[in-house]
């Protein structure tokens, strides 16, 4: 049997250091990027009797992938950039694949209706879209975990604690003021 591991915490503890929440945010991104996949499986093989609308699952999915990157790009890399120079080659890249994953969003939106209409080629093609996403995020992921979650952890930004950053919000009603 195991024993959770505690730690203690001072009010002036930085509990979950940001670099640490955009791992947590990547591990969410992950695990409904699958459920996605799932849900075109189950369209594809027709094993669902009442399945979720795959377009506004797909939608929905973009949405919060398209805020995250757009967070980065236009907070968190800039201010990276400004506190540890030389993480600028490291943030041109992700930038890169930022641009890379929208065209494939796009490509997901357009199709997606696609799949819900029934349309077997429809679900495949979608499928195909998913497996490209799906190699593509992996790698970025680990990439960026690899180079700056650590400079992340380093920073303390008083405007984040109060209210998230696009990049580290997980659901639309998080976003949201009180």
């Amino acid at each position: 049997m195991e024993t959770p591991i505690e730690t203690p915490i001072e009010p002036d503890d930085r509990v979950k250091a940001f670099g640490n929440q955009l791992v947590g945010v990547h591990l969410w991104l992950r695990e409904e990027l699958a459920r996605l996949r799932e849900d075109v499986d189950s369209r594809r093989e027709g094993r669902t009797e009442r399945p979720r609308e795959l377009r506004a699952h797909c939608l929905t999915f973009c949405s919060a992938l398209s805020r995250h990157h757009e967070g980065e790009d236009e907070g968190a890399f800039s201010l990276l950039a400004e506190r540890f120079p030389d993480l600028r080659p490291v943030l041109d890249e992700l930038r890169h694949d930022h641009q890379m994953v929208a065209g494939i969003l796009r490509r997901l939106e357009e199709l997606a209706g696609d799949a819900d209409a029934g349309d077997p080629a429809g679900a495949e093609r979608v499928r195909a879209e998913l497996d490209g996403l799906s190699a593509l995020l992996e790698s970025h992921f680990v990439y960026e975990e690899k180079r700056i979650v650590e400079a992340l952890n380093g920073l303390e930004v008083p405007a984040w604690r109060g209210s998230p950053p696009a990049f580290l919000i997980t659901s639309p009603e998080e976003g949201r003021d009180g």
